[in-house]
């Protein structure tokens, strides 16, 4: 069979075979042709160019955002993956006002969110581990009780946190669960379900008056794990006030604390922290545990709200313990989303 090619006009008026080099060289001709010999691509789009440079400056500088005003700080924190939206908007005006300068000045905040969240993107998941963590913030009105502690049963977690439990449905769950989980425990409005025993269960002052948080040691297979299941104060954003976040801001201290003395070397924090990782309010916390999500999971894994998941504020943290594996659970009955971890536990000898 005689060898196809495109022909295209020669110089001479002619025909010959077009090359890729031709068709990329007139593709390039087309889109950049009303861009050469224009001596203002330089000097328009300086707007769109200084709003790139400050989008840039704002991801780097996000930590020294002040708090004292609106906690301004926490806010652009919680949503800090979000601003990356910004830069193909950026990078769309620049376009269209031809302007070189602000195609160059957008190339920056992009390569800054690339640094601090290209990470995410990539599939950080392993196989292994010997123990799945699963937590899940049920929600006080939820319609639907025990279908939810089926869906979450269903995630095959051996340690299962729920939180916002009300009294009136704690025995809903504790009846949903009884076949998969043989111990349980509920502090308050927390409570933790384990597939294998569970002892020194206690409490944790989270300064508000009453229990939003707890600790139990469960006696898995590998070793003991310090478990904790926290339920944060919510935050608010109001137009006279901005975010409104002391009262989690202050209980983020009492856990981090509480956590600090833990002597367990194996511990596992699980719960709705109203903040992200990116949160520096809960530092007490984030300073001294590792994010599974961000370890071994795959993408952001945001959990709230189910309906359009815009923050992961639902957490598993570790300490001692490796994450291997994270992920978020389907959506049930509640405003969050449930979220899961599979771990490996250190041993005394590593």
């Amino acid at each position: 069979m005689a060898q196809q090619a495109y022909m295209t006009e020669t110089d001479n008026g002619g025909s010959g075979p077009e090359h890729r080099g031709t068709r990329l060289r007139r593709l390039f001709d087309r889109l950049l042709g009303p861009w050469r010999g224009d001596p203002r691509i330089w000097r328009r789009g300086l707007l769109v160019a200084t709003c790139a440079v400050l989008l840039a400056v704002v991801m780097v500088l996000h930590s020294r955002i002040p708090n004292t005003i609106g906690n301004l700080g926490s806010l652009v924190e919680t949503f800090l993956p979000w601003l990356g939206l910004l830069v193909p908007v950026l990078l769309l005006l620049a376009v269209l006002r031809r302007s070189a300068t602000a195609l160059i000045a957008v190339v920056l905040p992009a390569l800054v969110w690339l640094n601090l969240f290209g990470g995410q993107l990539t599939d950080k998941t392993a196989a292994g581990g010997d123990l799945t963590v699963a937590t899940h913030n049920v929600n006080a009105d939820n319609p639907d009780p025990a279908g939810t502690a089926r869906d979450v049963a269903a995630s095959g977690a051996d340690v299962l946190a729920l939180e916002e439990l009300t009294a009136t449905a704690v025995p809903t769950y504790e009846k949903a669960l009884a076949s998969t989980y043989r111990y349980h425990s509920v502090q308050g409005t927390v409570g933790v379900w384990s597939k294998y025993p569970l002892t020194d269960v206690r409490a944790v002052d989270l300064d508000m008056g009453w229990t939003r948080a707890m600790r139990a040691t469960v006696t898995a297979p590998a070793g003991q794990v310090a478990v904790y299941v926290a339920h944060l104060p919510s935050v608010r954003v109001k137009m006279e006030a901005g975010f409104t976040a002391r009262q989690r801001d202050r209980s983020a201290d009492y856990l981090g604390h509480a956590i600090a003395r833990e002597p367990l070397k194996n511990v596992v924090l699980l719960g709705d922290l109203n903040g992200t990782m990116n949160d520096r309010a809960l530092n007490a916390v984030t300073s001294q545990m590792r994010s599974t999500q961000g370890a071994a999971g795959s993408g952001f894994g945001f959990s709230w709200p189910a309906s359009f998941p815009m923050a992961r504020i639902d957490q598993i943290m570790v300490r001692g313990l490796t994450p291997e594996s994270s992920w978020t659970l389907p959506q049930t009955g509640s405003d969050h989303l449930p979220v899961a971890a599979r771990v490996k536990v250190a041993t005394s000898g590593s």
